[in-house]
């Protein structure tokens, strides 16, 4: 019970976090800022205590906040692209330095390195380009498309619990997530695909009606609902393998009753670039 009460505490804490960051664009980009810096120094961690393998946790950590600050500053027109060289050069530099550690297995050092980069710093940047749109010549921060894609995940394990907990009969992926059933991923599907049809026809009445910044009709909105499940699914299959391959059962304990920064966020690493690629597939059609 009282695991239960920690549980529901800190849930409902990061919930209300993540909701209202969206807000204001300021606050939206320190949390990601901060929530790219935790997760990229834990991922660090747990592959140094991999054998032959030594991660610069502090340089990898700050090249990835820098980052994500970078993309900020770029979506959202206050900085040119010149902001990326910086961050540029350090990557190089990590490659660079290998020559000089004398490390059994730089090969190791290189790919874990990179995979810090591009599995967290990258994805979670890409919040980013969720969040600030062209519009004419101005920028326009959008809440709505960021906060929907966590939106529909949270959707998306709910029904999936609860749809499993009744009707899981046949095993999703046994090999690497023995507790997910088809029957659940279908029950979390359905209801985001209804989650979804209420955001859009939100964005597309009322008080948004003729508004330049709605840009997907409701049958969009849907197909967007319908690419965060799979690849959110995608996303937490592809962290629960990584916790198998280096033999843990949580990646940290930072957020007590939720394991680690990986655990929460695991599902929305692979989320967030697929809802990007999704809408700029929208503007090619």
């Amino acid at each position: 019970m009282k695991n239960l009460i920690t549980r529901a505490v800190t849930g409902a804490i990061f919930v209300a976090a993540v909701v209202t960051c969206f807000l204001r664009p300021e606050a939206m980009i320190f949390l990601f800022a901060l929530v790219t810096g935790l997760t990229v120094w834990e991922y660090t961690g747990i592959v140094n205590g991999i054998e032959n393998v030594s991660v610069n946790r502090f340089l990898a950590t700050v090249a990835a906040v820098y980052f994500f600050f970078g993309m900020a500053g770029f979506c959202s027109g206050i900085v040119p692209s010149a902001v990326f060289i910086p961050y540029l050069l350090t990557v190089v530099y990590m490659f660079i330095a290998e020559l000089y550690t004398k490390a059994p297995n730089p090969i190791n050092n290189w790919a874990y390195t990179m995979l810090s980069q591009m599995y967290v710093a990258l994805p979670f940047s890409m919040i980013n380009v969720l969040a600030f749109r062209g519009v004419g010549d101005m920028v326009v921060y959008n809440y709505l498309l960021p906060l929907s894609v966590f939106l529909f995940l949270w959707t998306n394990d709910t029904g999936a619990y609860l749809s499993g907990s009744l009707f899981g009969r046949h095993k999703l992926f046994p090999r690497v997530s023995p507790g997910k059933s088809w029957e659940g991923s279908i029950g979390g599907g359905i209801l985001v695909v209804v989650v979804a049809a209420v955001v859009g026809w939100y964005e597309n009445s009322g008080m948004h009606a003729g508004d330049p910044n709605v840009a997907m009709t409701v049958a969009q909105w849907m197909g967007l609902g319908l690419v965060v499940v799979f690849f959110g699914t995608w996303g937490d299959l592809v962290e629960s393998l990584f916790k198998r391959t280096v033999g843990i059962k949580d990646s940290g304990n930072i957020l007590p009753g939720h394991g680690g920064m990986l655990d929460r966020f695991d599902s929305s690493l692979m989320a967030i670039p697929a809802a990007v690629v999704y809408l700029y597939t929208l503007t090619l059609f």
